[in-house]
């Protein structure tokens, strides 16, 4: 399901976690090259981020119930 960003945190490791309207959490990790995401390496990215919708895997494991495949 999609859900807003509504701010951040650093997770135990020091890596970007982006907190969703839901209360869930999803790491949103800059590791080239894999993943290029250089707008989470600074506060004013991360600003320009907020509000930006991400799919929350939880909610949707939530809605689907435990043992369910996800929709797409």
């Amino acid at each position: 399901m999609k859900r807003k960003i509504t701010g951040y945190d650093k997770d135990e490791h020091g890596d970007w976690r982006a907190e969703l309207e839901c209360g869930h959490y999803q790491h949103v990790r800059h590791s080239p090259p894999l993943v290029s995401r250089e707008w989470v390496l600074t506060e004013a990215g991360r600003g320009a981020r907020l509000g930006f919708e991400l799919d929350c895997k939880r909610c949707d494991e939530e809605a689907n119930g435990p043992g369910q495949p996800g929709k797409d």
